[in-house]
This record gives structure tokens, C-alpha cells and sequence, in this order.
């Protein structure tokens, strides 16, 4: 009797212990029994109720990238593309004052332009976020490219006390080299899954992107964005943004996937503040397609990202939204992915028109400033023309006065450089490769890159 008493008593003792491990309030249970449900809605039924709450009666067509015989093909003809040439100038006030200090920059203009970013693209994050709570759940030696590393596999758990309905659990591993006798850069991955980027291999030359992280002496880091925020509008009543909301639908400027993508790796840059393996001041990021977008908006919001490696991240990324190139507004404004921005958006997509928005791309880049950033693309012969290449460079050259005013070198030049071109030397980089949709073929490119401001004589403060 005594024994079994002991035994429930050790089990109560190992629950309670794991229960304050993830940051979980013990009386949840009894507490989610009194809470409402997450709301439960398809992407068209909460597509059309943020349309109702803007009033807007209906949205411009989207263009058909996929089917060559659709009737709303998209637009690859360049002479076609520039509808509205004059972009926002990042450096004149909404009072029409212009921008002539690094002062005036920090303190009035861009405040202006993240607050235009946040009610109208992205949307807002909320001010009172639960924490997160870092768990090592594994360490496991390995080896890569003949290199041996340690590899942590972690857990961050939101606390959800506050609404236990939701859980929120953040996939995280971080591999850093075993023989390493000082913290070490990191180069962190928003990935598809299973540490696999979502790209061809076709043109894979060179050694795997981890291997060439390695070789330099670095580590790197794999980050599930799924496991933070759904990649569609089902799950905005879950995740981060369900959590946040305790299960009820959006607001219309709160904040999107990509904007809780973005939040996520910012979480994890917390977490390698308190890792000994990692120098949290030469931590970069890197994504392609919709997770290019979501490191853009990281490294845009979080000024500790030392460096962005920023894929074909197109339309909602670094592409021009006032281009009709390709992919277009109306595509993010869709029921398929207007989960991604701030329910705003959709007006700009009707009745509202491109030209309306307050800030564009160039701008999302400036928020960058003075910090590196280096925007890959891959051949429009083979990638395609969807991700518009020339969208992306022209952010580049547009961002180039904030970071000239901030002392810091842009693209070199207005003119769109051939494929396989290196715009290396400034700290806005581009080149366009010669393969698909990958970062790929530009990892040596960008770690050489990298190594200029991750050298011991060039750390970036």
C-alpha cells in the first residue's frame, strides 16, 4: 500500500517537473474546461469575412502561373511591368521633410515606415507575447562532410496558460563544430521540413549547404516555421497567432504567417544568446520562396541578424509590389495565401490599387540598414519569371540611399547585371544563378561574402 502510494506520488512529482519544464500551468486542464474553442474556419470563410469587415465587395483576379493555357496569365513582358515607376522615397517624412541625418533616420522615418508596414502588410504582433521556454530534448554527435559536429535538438514551448487549447511547440536543432574551442557564427535555415530546404537539386554542385557552412568553421541552424504558425488560413485560429488570440479569427491588421515566421527565429536568436557553441552576434538567416519572405521580415524587425541570405523570396518578399511581373499583389490577397500578410492587404488587391500602398519592398529592405543583405535568384530560363528577378534587384537600388546615408556601400549600379554578375562589394549583394528555384548554386558566393563580416578583424557589432 505504502509502495503504491510512493509510485503515484513519484509520478505526480515527474509530471508536475515536465509540466514547469514547458512552462505549463498545472491547472490548465481544468481551466481549458471553462474556455471556448478555437474557432474553426476554411481559408474561404475567413477570406470573405476579413473582405466583410473591410467592405470590400471584390477583389481584382489573380494571375495563373501554372497552367500556360489560362486566360490570366501572368505578365513577363519587361516593357508592361512598370505600371507605377515612382516608388515611395524612404527618405522623406510623412510631413514631406527630407531625411539628411542617421538621427533623423532612426528616430523619425523609420518608425514611420515599420508602422506602415505593420498596419497595412504584415500586421501588428502583439504586445504581451507569451514566453517561450527552450528545452534541449537530444545531443547527438554526428558528422558532416567528414566534419564532426554536435547537434542539439530543441523544443521551444509557449506558454499557454493563458489558453490552453492552443499549443505552440518550436522546432529548433542547432549543429556547431565539435572541435570548436570558442562560440562560433551561426547560419540559420527557415525550413521545409526535416531539415530538407524545398529546392531542386538538379543543379547541386557543390557540397550541401551545411557542409559548406562547416568547412568554414561555422554551425547551423534548421528552424520549422510550421511548427510556429500553419502555412494556411485554417490554422490562423491556431499557433502563435491562435494562441495570441485565444482562438478566436484575426483582427485586420494583426500580424499574418509571415510576420510569426519572422517572430519565431527571433526566438531563437534569444535562445543561441544563452548557448556557449554560438556568437549571437554573427548569427544570419536564410530562406527561399515564402520562407525568403518570412527572413527578409525577420531581419527587417530584429536588428541582432548580423546577415540575411534572402532565396527568390518574390512577391510579399523583395519584389517590387508595384511590378507586374510575374506574381502580383492580387496573388497574396487570394483565399491561398493571403494568411501570410495583415488582413489590410487585401485592399490593395480592391478597390484600393498598388499605387496606394504606403511603403514598397525597397523599404522592407532599408529596415535592413546598415546590416548585409544578399538577395539570390535563379535563371527566369529556369526558375521562371515568377519570382520576378529585376523586381527584387530594383528593391536593391531603391534601398540604396538608406544605406549610403548610414555610411554603408549599395548595389554599385541602376543597371540590371547579366546572369552568374557577383554584386558583392556593397553591403546590398545580388546575383541571379543559373539554375531553379535554390538558394544552391549562390552558397559559395554568399559565404564568401559572409566571411568578410564574420572574420575575427570584422565582427559586426
Amino acid at each position: 500500500m505504502v509502495s503504491k502510494i510512493f509510485q503515484s506520488l513519484l509520478i505526480f512529482l515527474i509530471m508536475a517537473t515536465n509540466t514547469f519544464l514547458r512552462g505549463e500551468n498545472p491547472s490548465n486542464q481544468t481551466t481549458a474546461d471553462h474556455l471556448q474553442p478555437p474557432v474553426q474556419l476554411t481559408a474561404e470563410q475567413d477570406h470573405q469575412r476579413l473582405m466583410d469587415l473591410l467592405n470590400i465587395k471584390e477583389l481584382r483576379p489573380w494571375v495563373n502561373g501554372l497552367d500556360p493555357n489560362a486566360t490570366n496569365l501572368p505578365n513577363y513582358d519587361e516593357s508592361k511591368a512598370n505600371p507605377y515607376p515612382n516608388l515611395p522615397d524612404p527618405l522623406v517624412l510623412k510631413d514631406g521633410r527630407r531625411v539628411t541625418t542617421p538621427e533623423m533616420w532612426w528616430k523619425e522615418r523609420r518608425p514611420e515606415i515599420i508602422e506602415d508596414f505593420d498596419r497595412e502588410i504584415y500586421g501588428r504582433v502583439p504586445e504581451n507575447i507569451p514566453p517561450v521556454n527552450w528545452v534541449v530534448t537530444a545531443i547527438e554527435p554526428q558528422t558532416v562532410g567528414g566534419i564532426s559536429v554536435i547537434t542539439k535538438y530543441l523544443v521551444g514551448h509557449v506558454d499557454n496558460s493563458s489558453y490552453p487549447l492552443v499549443n505552440v511547440d518550436i522546432q529548433l536543432t542547432l549543429s556547431t563544430p565539435a572541435n570548436a574551442t570558442q562560440p562560433v557564427p551561426v547560419i540559420m535555415e527557415l525550413s521545409f521540413g526535416n531539415g530538407i530546404p524545398y529546392e531542386s537539386t538538379t543543379y547541386q554542385t557543390e557540397p550541401i549547404w551545411q557542409e559548406q557552412v562547416l568547412a568554414k568553421g561555422w554551425g547551423y541552424a534548421i528552424l520549422i516555421p510550421t511548427s510556429i504558425q500553419a502555412d494556411n488560413g485554417e490554422g490562423l485560429t491556431q499557433g502563435i497567432i491562435g494562441l495570441c488570440n485565444k482562438g478566436q479569427p484575426r483582427k485586420v491588421d494583426d500580424w499574418g504567417a509571415l510576420r510569426a515566421w519572422a517572430w519565431g527565429a527571433s526566438r531563437a536568436l534569444d535562445y543561441f544568446k544563452n548557448d556557449q557553441s554560438v556568437d549571437a552576434k554573427r548569427v544570419g538567416i536564410e530562406g527561399l520562396s515564402r520562407y525568403g519572405k518570412a527572413a527578409i521580415v525577420a531581419m527587417a524587425y530584429d536588428e541582432r541578424f548580423a546577415i540575411g541570405f534572402i532565396g527568390s523570396s518574390g512577391e510579399g518578399g523583395l519584389k517590387l509590389h508595384r511590378r507586374n511581373f510575374g506574381e502580383i499583389v492580387e496573388n497574396l490577397a487570394g483565399s491561398g495565401e493571403y494568411h501570410w500578410m495583415a488582413g489590410n492587404f487585401l485592399k490593395y488587391a480592391g478597390p484600393l490599387t498598388w499605387d496606394d500602398l504606403p511603403v514598397d519592398a525597397h523599404e522592407l529592405l532599408a529596415l535592413c540598414a546598415p546590416r548585409p543583405v544578399f538577395i539570390s535568384v535563379g535563371s527566369e530560363q529556369v526558375e521562371g519569371g515568377w519570382v520576378d528577378a529585376k523586381g527584387m534587384f530594383m528593391a536593391g537600388v531603391g534601398a540604396g540611399p538608406v544605406y549610403r546615408l548610414l555610411g554603408k556601400k549599395d548595389l554599385g549600379t541602376t543597371e540590371f547585371p547579366p546572369q552568374g554578375t557577383a554584386l558583392i562589394e556593397g553591403e546590398i549583394a545580388f546575383r541571379q544563378h543559373s539554375g531553379g528555384h535554390t538558394t544552391g548554386p549562390n552558397w559559395p558566393t554568399f559565404l564568401s561574402y559572409a566571411e568578410r563580416y564574420f572574420s575575427n578583424q570584422n565582427n559586426i557589432e
